[in-house]
C-alpha cells in the first residue's frame, strides 16, 4: 500500500511538471515544426491527437495583397488566437476578374501572391494552421467557369461549366495552378509552400458539384486524378476534397440535393486524408422552422461522424457552418443554439476518441470590414455571446488534447520504468548493460 501511494505521488508530480513542457512543445510545434498527420480517425501533432477549433476567412489573401490593409489580417489572427482558434481556411485562388491571383492560365499577379505569402507567414507567427483551397466551384473569384472560358478562348468546345472536370486542357490548367502554389517560395519566410508546416492541408475545390453527371462518376474520377497529382508533388501535407457531405443518389440523408458527389466513395479515395462536411440548415431547409433545422443538423452531424468512424476510418472536419443574420427570424440566441449543438457533437466525439476532429465556422471578419459581411460573419472583438461559445470550445478541445498528452507521458514513464527494472535485474545477475 505504501509503495502504491508513493507511485501515485510520483505520477502527480510528474504530470504537473510535464504540463508546462507540453504547452511549450505544442506552441512550438504549431509555429515552427510538426506537420499535422493522421493516425486512424485522429489528426496528430507532436505525437498527440490534434483538434481544430477554427474559422473561415476567404478574404485574407485579397486584403494582404495591399500592404495598407495587412493590419486587418494581423488583427484577425490575433483575435482568433486569443479566442482559442487554431485553424483558418482560406482561398489560394482568384482567377481572372479585377483582383486576380491568376490573370490567365500560368500568368500570375505577383502582388497578390505576396499577399498569400504574408497570410502564410502571419498565420505561423500566431500559431494558426491553414487549409488552402485551390479553386472555387462557383463564379465568385473565377472558379470553374473561368477555367472553362479560358479553354474556350483557345478553341476548346464546351457546353457546360462542368467540363472543368472532364476537359483535358482545363485539367492541365488546374494541375499547373496546383504545382505553382505548391512550389511557391514564400517571399517573407523563404520556405516553399510544400515544405511549410504552417499549412495543415490542401483542398482540391470549394464545394465541388457536377450536376450534369449525378451518377457521381465524373467527380469520383476527377478527385482521384487530382489527389494523385497533389501527392506526386507534396507528400508532407494532408489533402481533402472540399466536399459538403452530400451522399450519393440512393441515400435518403440528403436535404433534397443531387449534385454528383458522394460522401462515402469520394472520401474513400486513398490520397484523400480526411473527410469534410458543410452544414447550412437555414439555406437548405428554408421552409422548416428553427427547431426542425436544428434537428436536421444534429442528425446530419451524427450520421457523418459515425460514417467517418466506422466506414471511412478517417478524421472528419466540419469545414463550414453558420447561422445568417439575414434569416427573417434570426436572433443571437438561435445562432448560439446552433453553435452549441455543433460544438457539443464535436466535443463528445473527441472526448471519446471519435472521428470528429473540429469545426470551422463561416466566417471571421476583423473590425471595419462591414463590406465583406454576408450575414454569417463573426467579429470576435464585439464581445457577443457567440464569441464566448467559440472560446469555450477552444478550451474544451485543448483539455481533450492535454488528457491524451498526459496518457502518452504516463505510457512513456511506464516504458522507462520497465527498462530501468530490466537493467537493474541484469546488473544483479552480473550481466553488463550494453553500451556501458
Amino acid at each position: 500500500m505504501k509503495r502504491s501511494y508513493s507511485l501515485l505521488i510520483f505520477l502527480v508530480i510528474f504530470l504537473i511538471q510535464n504540463q508546462n513542457s507540453f504547452l511549450k512543445s505544442e506552441a512550438a510545434g504549431s509555429r515552427n515544426g510538426g506537420f499535422i498527420s493522421t493516425r486512424g480517425v485522429h489528426f496528430m501533432l507532436n505525437g498527440s491527437p490534434y483538434y481544430a477549433n477554427g474559422f473561415n476567412a476567404y478574404w485574407l489573401m485579397l486584403l494582404a495583397s495591399d500592404p495598407s490593409q495587412r493590419l486587418k489580417v494581423t488583427s484577425a489572427f490575433q483575435e482568433a488566437a486569443s479566442h482559442g482558434l487554431s485553424v483558418a481556411r482560406t482561398w489560394a485562388f482568384s482567377d481572372g476578374g479585377v483582383t486576380p491571383l491568376q490573370y490567365s492560365p500560368g500568368s500570375y499577379n505577383e502582388q497578390m501572391f505576396k499577399g498569400l505569402d504574408f497570410v502564410v507567414a502571419e498565420a505561423r507567427s500566431f500559431g494558426i494552421k491553414l487549409i488552402l483551397s485551390f479553386v472555387n466551384n462557383y463564379e465568385n473569384l473565377g472558379g470553374k467557369k473561368q477555367y472553362v472560358n479560358w479553354a474556350r478562348s483557345q478553341g476548346q468546345y464546351s457546353n457546360s461549366d462542368d467540363d472543368f472536370f472532364r476537359n483535358p486542357v482545363v485539367k492541365r490548367y488546374y494541375k499547373n495552378h496546383v504545382k505553382t502554389v505548391l512550389t511557391r517560395n514564400n517571399t517573407f519566410t523563404g520556405v516553399m509552400y510544400k515544405n511549410d508546416p504552417s499549412i495543415m492541408a490542401w483542398e482540391l475545390m470549394n464545394e465541388p458539384r457536377c450536376t450534369s453527371d449525378t451518377s457521381g462518376r465524373t467527380i469520383q474520377a476527377w478527385i482521384t486524378e487530382m489527389a494523385a497529382h497533389v501527392k506526386s508533388i507534396d507528400r508532407n501535407h494532408l489533402l481533402e476534397a472540399g466536399l459538403e457531405g452530400f451522399y450519393g443518389k440512393t441515400n435518403s440523408q440528403n436535404p433534397g440535393f443531387d449534385i454528383g458527389t458522394d460522401f462515402i466513395s469520394n472520401n474513400l479515395i486513398p490520397d484523400i486524408d480526411f473527410a469534410t462536411l458543410h452544414s447550412y440548415p437555414d439555406q437548405w431547409l428554408t421552409s422548416n422552422d428553427d427547431q426542425s433545422q436544428l434537428n436536421f443538423l444534429n442528425n446530419w452531424l451524427r450520421t457523418h461522424i459515425r460514417d467517418a468512424q466506422l466506414v471511412l476510418r478517417k478524421p472528419l472536419l466540419l469545414t463550414e457552418f453558420g447561422k445568417s443574420v439575414k434569416d427573417p427570424n434570426f436572433s443571437t440566441y438561435q445562432r448560439d443554439q446552433l453553435f452549441n449543438l455543433v460544438y457539443n457533437n464535436i466535443y463528445l466525439s473527441a472526448k471519446h476518441g471519435g472521428a470528429a476532429a473540429g469545426g470551422l465556422f463561416w466566417q471571421l471578419l476583423a473590425e471595419g470590414m462591414e463590406s465583406f459581411g454576408d450575414g454569417y460573419d463573426i467579429v470576435l472583438s464585439d464581445g457577443s455571446s457567440t464569441s464566448s461559445i467559440i472560446s469555450q470550445q477552444g478550451h474544451r478541445l485543448y483539455q481533450v488534447r492535454k488528457v491524451f498528452a498526459r496518457m502518452r507521458n504516463v505510457q512513456r514513464w511506464k516504458m522507462a520504468r520497465a527498462a530501468r527494472r530490466a537493467q537493474w535485474s541484469a546488473w544483479k545477475r552480473g550481466v553488463k548493460p550494453i553500451g556501458n
